[in-house]
């Protein structure tokens, strides 16, 4: 390499950002997903084998996916073709399958990675089909949505899905850790952190490795150096370098749980302002607006129920209506949703019933099914009774009739206790009623 050359080399690598500066060329450097990569676990064995079959990894941004597809594909000693979803169509896998074709009659082995592979259609897919059943190629995808839904079944088959979780703490740390010990341009800044400052970044990070390396890297540039040439990052540094606060808060920790738990009993307590409180929080912390919206939908069924039942078909809605619009205007639906369901009259009767009723099916002798609510499709069903003098509701005025319906070792059983608020107040005096009207006809 001449002169001009490492001139050049050093400029390009300067402008490099820190996460791809320190992506690991080598498994024993990367950090975290040790579901996948510690002895015995599955990824470990394809690399120590190189062996390799198609694969799907799928996980949230900044934890590893390219990474590994790198270094599987190092391991095979295969030929790595990486093509984006986003910028490439059929003509670009076509090209790389004929090169695949032909390094097969060469004896050598082939992985496509496909970034994104979610944002493939169906024809682009399709495409993939036949070299990938064939072994021509491994396929390697990666994808933050769930491939149940993204990828199409034939493909999905044929490859073994690998979920990729957020980096821990622990991984997060070995990840800036390393980064301070081996790379140049942050040995050359003289970069200082505390391990306050450290944890605080691996916080704001929300386990993505990529986020946390530009969150530091930034945060260095604006660090002035003092008379020694030395940069001292602090949390007041990060935060402004970031324009956002430091949340204490991890997608797969003690705080993620917390928060979510301390928002729905908000909400169950009928309290609106400490709900937008939680949901505040969880949203600055970047957490995922459907998992909030499916949360909520539980909780229309459990905690509100027939007490005001359009509260199930609100947190329906705005869990349609966050996955079509995303944020940040999805942000609104969730506090509608929010408020709606944390001021609606409250009644669990539905989650009591369900749970009663499923603790005597478990437990209690399951009676026969009484003949006159059978059906009878058959003659010989017919003759033995079933559909007997059923008694057809609509037949009579107020369209019921009383009859017995639950098995004759249940008859008294009573599950379903409407209590007195909101919509629920009406169905019990409904039910109420009917049951009088029942006991009267026997």
């Amino acid at each position: 390499m001449n002169l001009f050359e490492q001139e050049a080399r050093t400029a390009g690598q300067k402008n490099t950002p820190l996460a791809e500066r320190m992506r690991p060329q080598r498994w024993e450097d990367f950090a975290g997903q040790e579901h996948l990569l510690a002895p015995g676990k599955p990824l470990h064995a394809a690399i120590q084998s190189g062996e390799l079959t198609s694969m799907i990894l799928w996980g949230p941004p900044g934890t590893g996916k390219t990474t590994l597809a790198k270094i599987l594909a190092q391991a095979a000693k295969a030929d790595l073709f990486t093509l984006s979803a986003v910028s490439s169509g059929v003509a670009e896998v076509r090209e790389v399958l004929q090169k695949a074709m032909n390094n097969r009659q060469l004896g050598k082995a082939t992985i496509l990675f496909i970034d994104e592979i979610h944002r493939f259609n169906k024809a682009q897919q399709d495409a993939l089909l036949p070299r990938v059943e064939d072994g021509v190629i491994v396929l390697i995808g990666a994808t933050t949505e769930n491939p149940s839904f993204e990828v199409i079944s034939p493909l999905l088959s044929r490859s073994q899905v690998y979920a990729l979780q957020p980096l821990s703490e622990a991984a997060l740390l070995r990840i800036i850790d390393r980064a301070l010990q081996h790379d140049g341009q942050l040995q050359k800044a003289g970069v200082e952190i505390d391990e306050e400052t450290r944890r605080a970044l691996v916080q704001l990070g929300g386990g993505d490795a990529r986020a946390t390396l530009n969150a530091l890297e930034l945060a260095v540039r604006l660090a002035p150096a003092d008379a020694h040439g030395k940069r001292k990052i602090t949390l007041p540094l990060i935060q402004t370098a970031l324009q956002k606060r430091a949340m204490l808060y991890d997608r797969a920790g003690e705080q993620h749980y917390d928060t979510i738990s301390a928002f729905i009993k908000s909400v169950r307590g009928s309290d609106p302002n400490a709900a937008l409180h939680y949901l505040s929080r969880m949203l600055e912390a970047g957490e995922d607006p459907k998992f909030i919206a499916r949360r909520l939908i539980i909780l229309a069924s459990e905690d509100i129920g027939n007490a005001d039942p359009m509260g199930l078909v609100l947190a329906t809605s705005a869990f349609t209506a966050v996955t079509y619009i995303g944020l940040p205007e999805g942000a609104l639906v969730l506090a509608q949703a929010t408020t709606y369901l944390a001021s609606a009259p409250k009644s669990n009767a539905s989650y009591i019933a369900l749970k009663e009723a499923r603790q005597d099916v478990r437990e209690k002798t399951l009676a026969p099914i009484p003949l006159h609510l059978r059906n009878a499709p058959t003659t010989l069903m017919a003759e033995q009774g079933y559909g007997k003098n059923y008694d057809y509701p609509h037949d009579h005025a107020g369209n019921f009739v009383g009859q017995k319906y639950l098995p004759e070792n249940l008859f008294e059983a009573l599950y379903y206790r409407p209590t007195k608020n909101g919509s629920e107040a009406e169905i019990a005096e409904r039910l109420q009623k009917w049951w009088e009207k029942y006991r009267q006809s026997e």
